[in-house]
């Protein structure tokens, strides 16, 4: 038997993972030979072709409160994942929009390879600012059988597990205005001309579809777009949608419906349960037109995502998914700002310090920013931003006691049409440290608000895909796919109750699920086995 040594006078053996053998620091290849393989029994992998199978055993505390103890909670869990990436079909709603045309044609730019003169330089397409195109996680160690120095390991996301290409998907789309997409992508003034052009033929040979809408849930002063809408009963209006649906899954063998259109009022009282969402269609009664098209999709059994903050996902329209055996995801795009937040707090906070205000300035110019310059609607993305301080709060009784646990938290976005898509935003974060002190950060981005939020639309497609292609004990993940909370502002998930909004817990939630499911056992993060 071979057991680690402890005393301070010994070589400290470590165990690298993904690696069998152990080794003692400064020990040859030779020494390192002798020493027994040592193997991990949480994680087992197993793959046919078909599918890729783990066996995981979960780890985690349960505080048991009349005890005032911990409990270890070790539960076996097996994943498995279908490795066929199927064809998809994106549905966009709101395809002529700043974000709908921006992501066809950014798509196409990639898929093309383009390049194109700017004032500065010749660019090239890429897909910066996506979390599965771009970005990696840490998947292990490295050990330098010369020296026994050890080095860290990453792994691009998209390598994890079988994923699509966002340059393979289908798109066609709704829309308010019937503008072809080349005169659409123009009206947005988010990409250069010189782009465009090159991709003129095959932008203006998209057309959106007829859309349904209920101008009661959106601000008046979309009234000159809309050219394009659908005619009828709520009932007629899904019959339409649902009749899209099949035409796209007719040429791909996955759907996914992405909401990407104007913020929407916010509906109440809600719908409570599917009898009352029926009784609601059948009698005709106001529906603003996410809700429409959710349940022509939930109907249809495709993916739902809503990018938008108002209340789509009513209790009704879970369970009736839930029935359907459909999937949801959502909601509001954390692309910039409130993203951005969602690290000062934690920082902030993890360190100790009171965050006790936080003021949010916008200002912008596209037609986002004109359908929020009505109070109504407004009112809809207030909301959905100021909730995403409440978990870094209560994660710190000791700052926050009962009594004295609010942060001073105001949201204001103001519609400047000169700036266009680039928005402004002004932050400032004061916090209550040492001997009655106080600290104030303020930080100001200026950004493309569309170059931010399309590469989060590829990405919520692409894991929206990988996730519904996962069971966790013979189940699905749904009607909620709770672990693409990191890329939305108010997520939803299949916990009602309990919602994380702390940037980097909803990334190691959704990197972790996403490397064991691949294999690939997360690191505890306590670096004890590179001996440091």
């Amino acid at each position: 038997k071979h057991s680690l040594a402890h005393s301070v006078h010994t070589p400290h053996l470590l165990q690298l993972p993904g690696c069998l053998r152990p080794c003692r620091q400064g020990h040859t290849a030779e020494v390192r030979s002798m020493i027994p393989a040592c193997t991990c029994s949480s994680l087992e992998r197993h793959t046919n072709g078909e599918t890729i199978e783990v066996v995981y055993q979960t780890r985690s505390t349960i505080w048991d409160e009349a005890r005032q103890a911990h409990e270890q909670l070790v539960q076996p869990r097996t994943i498995r994942t279908r490795t066929k990436v199927p064809k998809i079909h994106v549905m966009l709603v709101g395809i002529g929009g700043n974000n709908g045309s921006t992501f066809v044609a950014g798509l196409l730019a990639n898929r093309k390879k383009l390049c194109w003169e700017t004032r500065t330089g010749t660019r090239q397409a890429n897909f910066l600012g996506s979390f599965t195109q771009c970005a990696t996680t840490h998947v292990g160690f490295a050990l330098n059988s010369k020296d026994g120095s050890f080095s860290d390991v990453y792994k691009p996301i998209k390598e994890l597990l079988p994923m699509a290409d966002p340059i393979d998907f289908e798109v066609s789309g709704w829309d308010i205005s019937g503008v072809n997409l080349y005169d659409a992508a123009l009206r947005s003034q988010v990409l250069e001309p010189t782009l465009l052009e090159q991709l003129k033929s095959d932008l203006r040979a998209i057309a959106p579809m007829k859309a349904a809408l209920n101008p009661e849930f959106i601000a008046a002063n979309q009234s000159t777009r809309c050219d394009n809408v659908m005619k009828g009963t709520n009932t007629q209006i899904i019959d339409a949608l649902r009749a899209d649906i099949r035409k796209a899954k007719d040429s791909a063998g996955k759907v996914v419906v992405l909401w990407t259109a104007n913020t929407e009022m916010m509906m109440f009282p809600e719908i409570t349960s599917i009898k009352d969402l029926e009784n609601r269609i059948a009698q005709n009664l106001p529906l603003p037109a996410s809700v429409l098209y959710c349940v022509a999709a939930i109907q249809e059994g495709v993916i739902y995502l809503n990018g938008s903050p108002q209340n789509t996902f009513h209790p009704g329209i879970v369970e009736l998914a839930a029935k359907c055996g459909a999937f949801l995801g959502g909601s509001d795009f954390k692309s910039g700002q409130t993203r951005f937040k969602t690290v000062m707090s934690d920082f902030l906070i993890g360190s100790g310090l009171r965050l006790a205000s936080v003021v949010s300035y916008n200002h912008l110019g596209n037609n986002d920013g004109r359908n929020l310059s009505e109070e109504k609607c407004f009112k809809s993305k207030k909301i959905s931003k100021q909730g995403v301080l409440d978990d870094a709060v209560a994660s710190n009784p000791l700052l926050y006691p009962e009594g004295n646990s609010t942060i001073d938290h105001e949201v204001v976005i103001k519609y400047v049409p000169f700036v266009g898509d680039s928005k402004r935003a002004l932050d400032e974060y004061s916090s209550q440290i040492f001997m009655s002190g106080n600290s104030t950060i303020c930080a100001y981005n200026i950004c493309e608000d569309s170059l931010l939020a399309v590469p989060l639309m590829y990405d919520l497609v692409v894991l929206a895909d990988t996730l519904t292609r996962m069971e966790i004990d013979g189940e699905s993940l749904g009607p909620i796919l709770s672990h693409l909370a990191f890329f939305f502002k108010a997520p939803i998930t299949n916990q009602k109750d309990y919602v994380v909004n702390m940037f980097m817990r909803q990334r190691e939630m959704l990197t972790n699920l996403l490397k064991v499911a691949g294999g690939i056992l997360p690191d505890d993060g306590t670096m004890l086995s590179v001996g440091i």
